[in-house]
């Protein structure tokens, strides 16, 4: 008993030592394989930039193509949220009126808010937009010419609505040309501004469109030349070190060792892509930003994203892709290798 007892001892002290063995065998090949994939990268300079340059074009036309879509994007949707739609209604037309047909307005689902205003106060709104006119204030404030009384009797009441969908207001026209309210109350010297700037958003949703399109045929076509480029790099690198390769075959070193510095040389390529395209990006945006405002651009959720601690996100973000981009191609050029150097 007591010597089952001292083997099993044994056993267990024998089994503890040979995991702590192969841990600290697995951390030193781990050491060894990322040392030999950085002198690799060093010794293949003209290579390893060659696939370099072509990844961080790759990973800028990518970052182009999410911040084109984004803020093409965002400028439609901002355009979209300052259109409102304007009903003109006869000089005179009452608040009471006005509510009436606010409230038949109201039942469109499509209709998100509405603001309605008499003749009267069309007139001292318009007084407010002209403030600073001294000239023509005073003279519309002239109690000699009553200036006031001819301009609201000639003023029309509006009905301003705010709509979900501009691109669908079938329901809303059915309801003024249909509503006898509406029939009756409405300006016929003034058309509802049904149109107004939908061929500017037209125009930039199908910029969007084309833009979003475009960079996604843009980056597929350099991430596949990117692929090649560092596929052919990492080809003639194991072709170069064919023999070496072999020897270390022959003395039982594994996949992992073999295979390993090659992948670690092409996410070094990656990693170095990632940051030079991040920095390229980064300028490139704030130098573009002011201009991109005096078209009217609406560039503020990029503007945030990178005055903002999610800035540091986003640049790990475009590394992990530089990364996995170097990582298949890399396992890709040395798998075959070495499946074809096992026959």
């Amino acid at each position: 008993m007591r010597k089952n007892s001292a083997t099993k001892k044994i056993t267990r002290q024998n089994l503890k030592t040979l995991t702590k063995n192969g841990r600290t065998k697995r951390l030193r090949s781990t050491r060894r394989v990322f040392k030999y994939g950085a002198v690799n990268f060093g010794r293949n300079i003209w290579l390893s930039t060659a696939a370099t340059l072509v990844m961080t074009i790759t990973l800028v036309v990518l970052s182009i193509t999410l911040v084109a879509t984004v803020v093409l994007g965002e400028t439609a949707t901002a355009m979209r949220d300052k259109i409102d739609i304007t009903l003109f209604f006869k000089p005179g037309t009452g608040k009471e009126t006005l509510e009436v047909l606010s409230e038949v307005m109201q039942n469109d689902s499509n209709v998100k808010s509405i603001e309605t205003r008499t003749s009267e106060e069309e007139y001292a709104n318009f007084l407010e937009e002209n403030k600073d006119n001294s000239l023509l204030i005073e003279t519309l404030e002239d109690p000699t010419m009553d200036m006031r009384a001819t301009m609201i009797s000639t003023m029309q009441a509006t009905m301003r609505l705010k709509v979900y969908d501009t691109e669908n207001l079938d329901s809303i026209k059915n309801i003024v040309a249909s509503d006898i309210n509406f029939v009756k109350n409405l300006d016929e010297t003034e058309e509802p501004t049904y149109n107004v700037n939908q061929s500017e958003i037209a125009t930039i949703t199908r910029w969007s469109k084309i833009a979003t399109t475009g960079g996604i045929v843009l980056s597929v076509v350099f991430i596949v030349i990117s692929v090649l480029v560092i596929f052919n790099t990492i080809r003639m690198a194991t072709f170069s070190r064919r023999e070496e390769i072999y020897m270390m075959k022959l003395v039982g070193a594994d996949s992992f060792f073999i295979r390993g510095p090659f992948i670690v040389e092409a996410q070094l390529s990656g990693v170095v892509s990632g940051i030079f395209a991040s920095i390229i990006s980064y300028f490139g945006f704030r130098f573009l930003e002011p201009r991109l405002l005096r078209y009217g651009i609406n560039v503020s959720t990029i503007s945030d994203i990178l005055d903002s601690n999610k800035l540091i996100l986003v640049i790990l973000a475009i590394i992990l892709v530089g990364v996995l981009i170097g990582t298949i191609s890399a396992r890709l050029a040395v798998q075959k290798y070495l499946r074809n150097a096992a026959k």
